[in-house]
């Protein structure tokens, strides 16, 4: 099964849940910027981070895990059932 991995800079309280867009790092590597409402406590902000890509991608939460990352900003999702062409097809390649 394929599976894809996505960068990902979380802002948690972010006031509403949604994809950004897309940023890069200072050594020129994508990444996608997402907010939540949830906050930084317990898992709340990794659980909703999970949810909305998981909605956002067509995916069931279980397909989409944080793999790294889980206390910081800057998280790696896997995500399975997708490759990395289909990721770029349904969130759009970074600049």
């Amino acid at each position: 099964m394929p599976c894809a991995v996505l960068a990902v800079r979380l802002t948690p309280r972010g006031g509403r849940d949604a994809v950004d867009g897309w940023a890069a790092d200072a050594d020129g590597r994508p990444y996608l910027k997402v907010r939540v409402s949830a906050p930084p406590v317990e898992g709340e902000a990794n659980a909703a981070l999970v949810a909305l890509m998981a909605k956002r991608l067509g995916l069931s939460r279980s397909a989409v895990r944080v793999a790294a990352g889980a206390t910081a900003r800057l998280k790696r999702l896997e995500i399975e059932g997708l490759s990395p062409e289909d990721l770029d097809r349904l969130l759009g390649a970074p600049a």
